[in-house]
Order: C-alpha cells, then sequence, then structure tokens
C-alpha cells in the first residue's frame, strides 16, 4: 500500500531486466519469474525511478512532459507504485 507522505521515496528494486518494445518498457522480474509491460507512461515513471524520487517529484516531472492535472496525475502515479509494490518491484526508502 501506498503511504499517502509525498515525501516518501521510491526506487527500483534490483533483480528485473527492462527493455524497450515498440515504444513501451516491458520488463521481467528475475525475482519472480514474471513479464510486465509497463506501457510508454509507466516505462517513463520507471526511468524516473533509476534513483530514490518522491511522489511529488515523480508528479512535477510527469506534469513537465504531459499537459496532464496534477490530482490524476497524482492519483495514476500512486496507483501505478501500489501496483509495483504489491510485486516487490520497487523499493521505499524512508
Amino acid at each position: 500500500m501506498i503511504t499517502k507522505q509525498l515525501d516518501t521515496k521510491y526506487s527500483q528494486s534490483p533483480g528485473n531486466i527492462v527493455s524497450d518494445m515498440d515504444g513501451e518498457k516491458v520488463m521481467l522480474s528475475v525475482a519472480n519469474g514474471k513479464y510486465y509491460n509497463l506501457g510508454e507512461l509507466g516505462g517513463g515513471i520507471w526511468e524516473l525511478m533509476k534513483e530514490p524520487i518522491t511522489i511529488q517529484e515523480l508528479v512535477t516531472k510527469l506534469q513537465s512532459q504531459y499537459n496532464v492535472d496534477q490530482t490524476d496525475c497524482q492519483s495514476h502515479v500512486t496507483d501505478f507504485l501500489s501496483q509495483l509494490l504489491e510485486q516487490g518491484l520497487v523499493s521505499i526508502h524512508s
């Protein structure tokens, strides 16, 4: 579950192989042997999480790249991060 604190930092968990397929990111989790299609936007979020980053920083960077409302963007980012956390694909830094 994603914490509502926007200053909590998230980053990629190690052990994932990511590649581009027709402009979308696909990933293989070595830990669980599953493939994931992150899509174009999810792939962009994934790239931004190479280093620990807060939800607020993610939202700000995405808003500078896409014409999206802050509330909608934050909702999509937190939903996406929740899914990644459930699968063990991201790490939380306090």
